[in-house]
């Protein structure tokens, strides 16, 4: 129960901080972004010490369910426990499936901001460096299109 209570912190962590990455980088704050980043590397390694326990466990519930790892589920656990336990795990269970799908709409929607951020970056940058060989049109007074190739808003050459 008590990996399970950890996965479930991990996971309201990270929802937390894809609201605050989406925030950051809205609001441009490259230091909450440093913070994010350490805060991250450092919850990273306590996740890694909580799926190695998780995995041990699930060894060891395998051995005495007599099943393979791999078939070694919460559903078939909650299955095998005395009533009063099996009302944990499923609340657990419950708990995690909504969290999840809670985490997966918003990395979806993290990803489409940073994607959008990304594309528009390189738009800017096409048109500033003149990386797309735009040209630029201009009108004259009388109406005729004055067409500029080559031209760049910020000169390279030295």
């Amino acid at each position: 129960m008590s990996v399970l209570d950890e996965d479930i912190r991990y996971i309201h962590d990270s929802l937390l901080q894809l609201n605050e990455l989406r925030s950051a980088v809205i609001k441009r704050d490259d230091a909450a972004l440093y913070r994010l980043l350490g805060t991250a590397r450092a919850k990273a390694d306590f996740h890694a010490a909580n799926e190695s326990k998780r995995q041990t466990l699930r060894k060891d519930l395998a051995n005495a369910l007599d099943c393979n790892v791999e078939q070694m589920t919460l559903t078939k656990l909650e299955n095998r426990l005395p009533i009063e336990k099996k009302s944990q795990v499923a609340g657990k269970k419950n708990e995690l499936k909504t969290l999840i799908n809670e985490l997966k709409k918003e990395h979806l929607s993290t990803s489409i901001l940073l994607s959008e951020c990304a594309r528009f970056n390189n738009l800017l940058l096409r048109s500033i460096f003149d990386l797309g060989k735009t040209e630029t049109v201009t009108y004259r007074a009388n109406g005729a299109a004055n067409r500029q190739m080559d031209g760049t808003f910020v000169n390279l050459h030295l």
